[in-house]
């Protein structure tokens, strides 16, 4: 046996005077068990380990006879001893009823799919497209959309959810359109834009939509800003277009250049156009 073998050699180096740390180092052991060996008399060989009482044994007597009658089944059994006082769980009797069983368990596994769907082909739906261009598409008219597009329209209106962003953003894409610059009373004698927006409001604020209902809130937040910029003609666009075509030329500088030759092109830039909403950038010439 290998652990007499070094029984033996520990008890040959102690008795020679060799120190246990040495022994231990170089027979690559840990030192309590050199010790162990070096103090014992004889080889501690380890006791068989028995099988220790199970809560099944009250039961063996009834499950064999069980088994006897040709009952196979682990679960019923499990059952069957439960009613009779049996505290533990099935796997016990799984194992006691696998090492006496004299026929092959029925599988109950079922096919993955029915007959009659495997003979179907399954069809592989076309993915959608990007969500900036799905979301675009959602909005738009079903009389613009080609067959493909309202197609695609078509299978995201069957979920519930989506169907009721998509009607939401609709609706607010037409009451925008109807509170526009240059819409008059005479359009519509019967609109009225402001209780339109507000209803669609209290309406997106309750959808479960969470992205929705958080738009529909800061709307709210800011409803006049939000009127004024669709009634009134005044514009910020002219200045800023300005400043984003300075900061491109800025930036086309940067690192490149001094502040004289930003200044040159800037004013080249405003010679270039000859806008009469660019009177600031004129004076730049020096």
């Amino acid at each position: 046996m290998r652990w007499q073998a070094i029984y033996d050699e520990v008890r040959h180096r102690h008795a020679s005077g060799e120190p246990l740390l040495g022994i231990a180092h170089a027979m690559g052991l840990a030192r309590a068990t050199v010790r162990k060996y070096a103090t014992a008399e004889t080889f501690p060989a380890r006791l068989p380990h028995g099988a220790g009482p199970s809560l099944l044994d009250p039961h063996v007597v009834y499950l064999a006879g069980r088994i006897d009658e040709g009952r196979e089944n682990a679960m019923a059994l499990w059952r069957e001893i439960r009613e009779r006082g049996y505290p533990g769980t099935s796997r016990q009797v799984h194992r006691f009823v696998a090492e006496r069983r004299t026929r092959p368990v029925r599988s109950g596994c079922k096919p993955r799919y029915a007959k009659d769907s495997a003979s179907k082909p399954r069809v592989s739906e076309a993915p959608l497209p990007p969500a900036r261009q799905l979301a675009w598409l959602l909005v738009q008219p079903t009389s613009v959309l080609d067959e493909g597009e309202a197609a695609v329209v078509s299978h995201v209106e069957q979920d519930d959810t989506a169907w009721t962003v998509m009607d939401l953003a609709r609706r607010f894409t037409a009451l925008v359109l109807a509170a526009g610059k240059g819409k008059t009373a005479a359009d519509d004698q019967n609109a009225d834009p402001a209780a339109d927006i507000a209803a669609w409001i209290t309406q997106a604020r309750t959808c479960d939509a969470p992205a929705i209902a958080t738009f529909a809130s800061g709307v709210d937040a800011v409803i006049a800003a939000v009127w004024d910029a669709l009634t009134e003609p005044w514009s910020s666009g002219q200045a800023e277009g300005q400043v984003n075509r300075l900061k491109l030329i800025k930036r086309q500088c940067y690192g490149r250049a001094g502040l004289e030759l930003l200044k040159r092109r800037m004013v080249l830039a405003a010679r270039s156009t000859q806008n009469e909403h660019e009177p600031f950038l004129l004076s730049l010439r020096g």
